[in-house]
């Protein structure tokens, strides 16, 4: 039986500079990032089947995310997700993230961009 776990870590928080606007490459923004990882069940680095170490997404996702300014979500949530399929483990990713402070003219909760990928 193919069997799969889904390991997801849900509103994962950073300061980055992201996006097009002059100041936002100045000024650090929040931003907001869930990342869902489908695991096979092969065995995981503990010997256990199935298993992924939640910290080896979050410390990836954190890499992604500090290593200087993104000029667009969609850049991002790219960049995260092919790092996540690098993980011989992963067979599939979803990635969100999200933007609450986004230079629009009217209210707003956020912007939020989603992308998902799957090994060939």
């Amino acid at each position: 039986m193919n069997q799969q776990h889904v390991v997801t870590l849900r509103a994962m928080r950073f300061h980055t500079h992201i996006g097009v606007l002059p100041h936002e490459s100045e000024i650090a923004q929040s931003i907001e990032i869930d990342l869902s990882a489908w695991v096979g069940a092969m065995r995981g680095a503990s010997g256990a089947e199935g298993v992924l170490d939640y910290r080896r997404l979050y410390e990836l996702v954190a890499g992604v995310v500090s290593k200087g300014h993104i000029r667009y979500l969609e850049e991002l949530v790219d960049r995260i997700a092919e790092g996540v399929l690098e993980i011989a483990e992963v067979s599939r990713v979803e990635v969100k993230a999200r933007k609450p402070h986004v230079a629009l003219p009217g209210p707003l909760m956020h912007a939020e961009v989603c992308v998902e990928r799957s090994r060939p």
